[in-house]
Protein backbone atom coordinates (compact mmCIF):
# COMPACT_ATOMS: atom_id res chain seq x y z
CA UNK A 1 0.00 0.00 0.00
CA UNK A 2 2.44 2.45 1.01
CA UNK A 3 4.51 1.73 -2.60
CA UNK A 4 0.96 2.41 -4.44
CA UNK A 5 0.63 5.45 -2.13
CA UNK A 6 4.40 6.79 -3.09
CA UNK A 7 3.46 6.33 -6.56
CA UNK A 8 0.10 8.39 -6.37
CA UNK A 9 2.25 11.77 -4.89
CA UNK A 10 5.09 11.10 -7.08
CA UNK A 11 2.30 11.43 -10.07
CA UNK A 12 0.98 14.26 -8.11
CA UNK A 13 3.98 16.36 -7.85
CA UNK A 14 6.59 15.24 -10.03
CA UNK A 15 4.56 16.74 -12.34
CA UNK A 16 2.76 20.32 -12.22
CA UNK A 17 -0.68 18.61 -11.50
CA UNK A 18 -0.47 18.71 -7.53
CA UNK A 19 1.03 22.38 -7.27
CA UNK A 20 -2.02 23.05 -9.83
CA UNK A 21 -4.45 21.57 -7.34
CA UNK A 22 -3.56 23.22 -4.78
CA UNK A 23 -2.95 26.80 -5.65
CA UNK A 24 -6.26 26.54 -8.09
CA UNK A 25 -8.22 25.44 -4.58
CA UNK A 26 -6.30 28.78 -2.79
CA UNK A 27 -6.73 30.78 -5.58
CA UNK A 28 -10.65 30.64 -5.53
CA UNK A 29 -11.25 30.75 -1.90
CA UNK A 30 -8.57 33.77 -1.54
CA UNK A 31 -10.29 35.54 -4.12
CA UNK A 32 -14.02 34.76 -2.38
CA UNK A 33 -13.19 35.43 0.58
CA UNK A 34 -10.97 38.32 0.45
CA UNK A 35 -11.28 39.78 -3.08
CA UNK A 36 -14.51 39.87 -4.52
CA UNK A 37 -17.39 42.04 -3.19
CA UNK A 38 -20.28 40.35 -2.50
CA UNK A 39 -21.82 37.98 0.57
CA UNK A 40 -18.54 35.88 0.70
CA UNK A 41 -16.12 38.43 1.31
CA UNK A 42 -15.18 38.05 5.46
CA UNK A 43 -13.55 42.04 5.05
CA UNK A 44 -16.86 43.57 4.30
CA UNK A 45 -18.59 41.01 6.49
CA UNK A 46 -18.51 43.37 9.96
CA UNK A 47 -17.84 40.56 12.18
CA UNK A 48 -14.57 37.91 11.87
CA UNK A 49 -15.67 34.57 11.49
CA UNK A 50 -15.16 31.78 8.48
CA UNK A 51 -18.35 31.11 7.61
CA UNK A 52 -17.77 32.07 4.01
CA UNK A 53 -15.17 29.77 3.73
CA UNK A 54 -16.86 26.55 5.19
CA UNK A 55 -20.00 27.10 3.23
CA UNK A 56 -17.63 27.54 0.13
CA UNK A 57 -15.23 24.57 0.14
CA UNK A 58 -17.37 21.61 -0.13
CA UNK A 59 -18.97 23.16 -3.28
CA UNK A 60 -15.51 23.89 -4.59
CA UNK A 61 -14.81 20.06 -3.44
CA UNK A 62 -17.21 18.56 -5.46
CA UNK A 63 -15.01 20.02 -8.55
CA UNK A 64 -11.43 19.59 -7.72
CA UNK A 65 -11.53 16.10 -6.18
CA UNK A 66 -13.21 14.74 -8.78
CA UNK A 67 -11.10 16.13 -11.07
CA UNK A 68 -7.47 14.89 -8.67
CA UNK A 69 -8.82 10.87 -8.24
CA UNK A 70 -10.51 11.09 -12.14
CA UNK A 71 -6.94 9.79 -13.35
CA UNK A 72 -6.56 7.07 -10.62
CA UNK A 73 -7.99 4.35 -12.34
CA UNK A 74 -9.26 5.15 -15.69
CA UNK A 75 -5.75 5.39 -16.90
CA UNK A 76 -4.92 2.20 -15.83
CA UNK A 77 -7.80 0.85 -17.79
CA UNK A 78 -7.04 3.26 -20.52
CA UNK A 79 -3.43 2.18 -21.16
CA UNK A 80 -3.97 -1.40 -20.10
CA UNK A 81 -1.32 -1.12 -17.21
CA UNK A 82 -4.00 -2.12 -14.59
CA UNK A 83 -3.06 -5.89 -15.49
CA UNK A 84 0.06 -5.20 -14.56
CA UNK A 85 -0.87 -3.80 -11.39
CA UNK A 86 -3.20 -7.07 -10.72
CA UNK A 87 0.43 -9.49 -11.11
CA UNK A 88 2.20 -7.29 -8.64
CA UNK A 89 2.35 -9.33 -4.70
CA UNK A 90 -0.33 -6.91 -3.43
CA UNK A 91 -4.22 -7.45 -2.55
CA UNK A 92 -7.30 -5.53 -4.26
CA UNK A 93 -7.42 -3.70 -1.13
CA UNK A 94 -4.25 -2.58 0.01
CA UNK A 95 -4.05 -0.95 -3.66
CA UNK A 96 -7.20 0.83 -3.81
CA UNK A 97 -6.48 2.24 -0.30
CA UNK A 98 -2.72 3.23 -1.53
CA UNK A 99 -4.57 5.36 -4.40
CA UNK A 100 -7.22 6.77 -1.89
CA UNK A 101 -4.61 8.08 0.20
CA UNK A 102 -2.52 9.55 -2.11
CA UNK A 103 -5.66 11.78 -3.27
CA UNK A 104 -6.52 11.84 -0.06
CA UNK A 105 -3.18 13.69 1.10
CA UNK A 106 -3.35 16.08 -1.68
CA UNK A 107 -6.31 17.84 -0.41
CA UNK A 108 -5.20 17.45 2.98
CA UNK A 109 -1.97 19.54 1.72
CA UNK A 110 -4.33 21.77 0.28
CA UNK A 111 -6.19 22.40 3.68
CA UNK A 112 -3.28 23.35 5.33
CA UNK A 113 -2.46 26.72 4.25
CA UNK A 114 -6.09 27.77 4.88
CA UNK A 115 -5.18 27.82 8.50
CA UNK A 116 -3.60 30.79 7.98
CA UNK A 117 -7.23 32.63 7.65
CA UNK A 118 -8.27 31.85 11.36
CA UNK A 119 -4.74 33.73 12.53
CA UNK A 120 -6.09 36.57 9.78
CA UNK A 121 -9.78 36.91 11.51
CA UNK A 122 -7.88 36.52 14.98
CA UNK A 123 -5.61 39.77 13.85
CA UNK A 124 -9.14 41.70 12.19
CA UNK A 125 -11.47 40.60 15.42
CA UNK A 126 -11.73 43.20 17.95
CA UNK A 127 -12.63 41.01 20.35
CA UNK A 128 -10.33 37.28 19.36
CA UNK A 129 -11.90 35.62 22.67
CA UNK A 130 -15.41 35.78 21.11
CA UNK A 131 -14.32 33.75 18.51
CA UNK A 132 -15.74 30.15 18.10
CA UNK A 133 -13.18 27.92 18.25
CA UNK A 134 -14.84 25.32 18.70
CA UNK A 135 -17.03 26.13 15.21
CA UNK A 136 -13.99 26.11 13.83
CA UNK A 137 -12.21 23.03 14.57
CA UNK A 138 -15.42 21.40 14.25
CA UNK A 139 -16.12 22.40 10.51
CA UNK A 140 -12.40 21.63 10.08
CA UNK A 141 -13.23 18.03 10.79
CA UNK A 142 -16.32 18.24 9.02
CA UNK A 143 -14.08 19.45 6.17
CA UNK A 144 -11.86 16.05 6.19
CA UNK A 145 -14.52 13.89 6.40
CA UNK A 146 -16.24 15.07 3.42
CA UNK A 147 -12.87 14.86 1.62
CA UNK A 148 -12.64 11.07 2.91
CA UNK A 149 -15.87 10.77 1.18
CA UNK A 150 -15.75 12.72 -1.70
CA UNK A 151 -12.34 11.05 -2.48
CA UNK A 152 -14.10 7.48 -2.29
CA UNK A 153 -16.78 8.49 -4.52
CA UNK A 154 -14.16 9.55 -6.97
CA UNK A 155 -12.18 6.86 -6.96
CA UNK A 156 -14.95 4.90 -7.64
CA UNK A 157 -16.15 6.76 -10.24
CA UNK A 158 -12.90 6.41 -12.25
CA UNK A 159 -13.17 2.40 -12.16
CA UNK A 160 -16.42 3.06 -14.45
CA UNK A 161 -14.48 4.24 -17.64
CA UNK A 162 -11.30 4.45 -19.05
CA UNK A 163 -11.91 8.21 -20.45
CA UNK A 164 -11.41 10.70 -17.85
CA UNK A 165 -13.80 13.49 -18.32
CA UNK A 166 -16.24 10.72 -17.97
CA UNK A 167 -15.46 10.45 -14.75
CA UNK A 168 -15.44 13.61 -13.38
CA UNK A 169 -18.44 13.85 -14.75
CA UNK A 170 -20.13 11.06 -13.07
CA UNK A 171 -17.57 11.82 -9.98
CA UNK A 172 -19.56 15.39 -9.39
CA UNK A 173 -23.00 14.52 -10.20
CA UNK A 174 -22.68 11.70 -7.61
CA UNK A 175 -20.96 13.70 -5.40
CA UNK A 176 -23.55 16.49 -6.12
CA UNK A 177 -26.12 14.35 -5.26
CA UNK A 178 -24.27 12.76 -1.96
CA UNK A 179 -24.01 16.63 -0.82
CA UNK A 180 -27.18 18.47 -1.30
CA UNK A 181 -29.79 15.86 -3.66
CA UNK A 182 -31.06 14.25 -0.66
CA UNK A 183 -31.57 17.95 0.89
CA UNK A 184 -33.67 18.76 -2.38
CA UNK A 185 -35.53 15.38 -2.34
CA UNK A 186 -36.12 16.47 1.72
CA UNK A 187 -37.56 20.06 0.53
CA UNK A 188 -40.33 18.48 -1.69
CA UNK A 189 -41.59 16.91 1.20
CA UNK A 190 -42.49 13.93 0.04
CA UNK A 191 -42.64 11.79 2.81
CA UNK A 192 -43.14 13.58 6.01
CA UNK A 193 -42.51 10.54 8.23
CA UNK A 194 -39.24 10.02 6.90
CA UNK A 195 -36.20 13.02 6.78
CA UNK A 196 -34.46 13.00 3.96
CA UNK A 197 -31.97 15.54 4.71
CA UNK A 198 -30.25 13.13 7.22
CA UNK A 199 -29.50 11.00 4.29
CA UNK A 200 -26.75 13.85 2.84
CA UNK A 201 -23.73 15.01 4.17
CA UNK A 202 -24.77 18.38 3.72
CA UNK A 203 -26.54 18.15 7.06
CA UNK A 204 -23.95 15.70 8.60
CA UNK A 205 -21.23 18.71 7.69
CA UNK A 206 -23.13 21.14 9.15
CA UNK A 207 -23.65 19.23 12.33
CA UNK A 208 -20.02 19.02 12.85
CA UNK A 209 -19.79 22.62 11.62
CA UNK A 210 -21.59 23.25 15.23
CA UNK A 211 -18.61 22.01 17.25
CA UNK A 212 -20.23 18.91 18.80
CA UNK A 213 -18.75 16.07 16.98
CA UNK A 214 -21.82 13.18 17.32
CA UNK A 215 -20.77 9.74 16.82
CA UNK A 216 -23.72 9.30 14.20
CA UNK A 217 -22.30 11.81 12.25
CA UNK A 218 -18.36 10.05 12.22
CA UNK A 219 -20.59 6.80 11.70
CA UNK A 220 -22.18 8.27 8.48
CA UNK A 221 -18.81 9.37 7.16
CA UNK A 222 -17.08 6.30 7.76
CA UNK A 223 -19.90 4.15 6.00
CA UNK A 224 -20.35 6.37 2.96
CA UNK A 225 -16.43 6.13 2.79
CA UNK A 226 -15.91 2.38 3.20
CA UNK A 227 -18.95 1.86 0.80
CA UNK A 228 -17.67 3.55 -2.16
CA UNK A 229 -14.71 1.75 -1.45
CA UNK A 230 -15.87 -1.15 -1.70
CA UNK A 231 -17.18 -0.76 -4.62
CA UNK A 232 -14.26 0.50 -5.90
CA UNK A 233 -12.65 -2.34 -5.15
CA UNK A 234 -15.47 -4.72 -6.42
CA UNK A 235 -15.22 -2.88 -9.06
CA UNK A 236 -11.26 -3.23 -9.87
CA UNK A 237 -11.51 -6.70 -9.26
CA UNK A 238 -13.62 -7.26 -12.11
CA UNK A 239 -11.65 -5.50 -14.73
Amino acid sequence: MLAILKKELNLFFGTPIGYLVIAIFLLINGLFLWVFKGDFNILNAGFADLNSFFYLTPWFFIFIIPAITMRTFSDEIRLGTIEIIKTKPIGSWEIVLGKYLGSFVLILLALVPTLSYVYTIMQLAATPENIDFGSIIGSYFGLLFLTSAFTAIGLFTSTISNNQIIAFILGVALSFFMFYGFEAISDLNISKDLNMRNFGMHARFESIGRGVIDTKDLIYFISVTFFFLWLTKSNFDLK
